[in-house]
């Protein structure tokens, strides 16, 4: 059944979600572990791609995508959809593979990543690829844009989540701060930042360059609701995103901020926490030693979901 929230003029239809049981963590276990995967080899066939970054959000995307979102690939454009918004848009490279996985485009698109031809690239074009609420090539605006998401919403009588997924690299750029204002300004408690802080970005280490900590208590200060979790925890991300929503439809009045401590290259250990992996390309050799690493992370967190579930 529609749920009213106390804002005149809204619906919001959820997603009918499972119980987050023992099964359903080691559900989204394995379709991260896949996801890392196809990440790796998409990267492959392009020649390159920022590889690090993309997987240390994996395991954001694969809840939002798997678990939480309202999307349909067969009616991309439908009108109520939730919105997502890659707002460290430059990792494509692990977008695009979460787009085919939900069945936006074919496979065959992955082949030829970034090549001459090719609809998707470096950054995706939302008029080129299926799935793509905006383009975000230029750093820094994603939150602006779901902030625009939402007021459309509320303009046209139609509720939606608005999920933005962004860096700690990214967050030393102040659009992000005036977005994070007007969010907070307008009540948008459908508008949810997910902030992949892996400590890492292309020049270094972030607080090397340009300290974005206490990334908390920034949002906090600037009107949002806020958790801090493990961003490579699926437990810890669902109990998060439940407690967005549940803000959002019970009539809260805040945005939320969900601060994600990750690592670069989360699941690849020649990668991991090393900011030299933000963009690169990998051998045969390479790609043997990450799928290796791959089975290994993705026993230890099998046996942590059984253990803690």
């Amino acid at each position: 059944m529609p749920l009213y929230s106390k804002r005149k003029g809204y619906i919001y239809m959820p997603v009918d979600y499972k119980p987050f049981d023992k099964a359903e963590w080691l559900r989204l276990e394995k379709k991260a572990d896949q996801l890392r995967r196809l990440t790796i080899q998409t990267a492959v066939w392009g020649g390159s791609g920022h590889v690090g970054g993309s997987l240390s959000a994996m395991d954001a995307m694969t809840i939002l995508y798997h678990r939480f979102m309202k999307v349909d690939p067969q009616n991309p454009e439908m009108e109520d959809r939730d919105r997502f918004v890659l707002s460290k848009g430059h990792c494509a490279v692990g977008y695009a593979p979460v787009l085919v996985d939900m069945g936006f485009m074919p496979e065959e698109e992955l082949h030829i990543f970034n090549l001459t031809g090719a609809k998707i690239g470096m950054h995706l074009d939302c008029n080129k690829v299926k799935g793509v609420d905006c383009s975000t090539g230029s750093l820094g605006h994603g939150l602006s844009l779901a902030v625009g998401f939402a007021l459309a919403g509320r303009l046209k009588g139609l509720d939606y989540m608005n999920f933005v997924l962004t860096g700690d690299g990214e967050l030393n750029e102040g659009s992000n701060w005036e977005a994070a204002m007007s969010a907070a300004q307008f009540k948008l408690s459908n508008v949810v930042v997910l902030a992949d802080m892996n400590k890492c970005m292309i020049d270094g280490r972030v607080d090397d360059e340009m300290k974005v900590e206490p990334a908390d208590k920034k949002f906090e200060a600037f009107g949002f609701n806020v958790k801090r979790v493990d961003g490579h925890n699926m437990k810890e991300l669902n109990d998060a995103i439940e407690f967005a929503i549940d803000n959002h439809k019970n009539g809260g009045d805040k945005p939320t901020a969900i601060i994600m401590d990750t690592f670069k290259g989360e699941g690849v250990d020649f990668m991991k926490d090393n900011y030299l992996w933000h963009y690169g390309s990998l051998d045969e050799e390479m790609v043997k030693t990450a799928y290796k690493s791959l089975d290994e992370t993705y026993k230890a967190r099998c046996e942590r979901a059984e253990k803690e579930a």
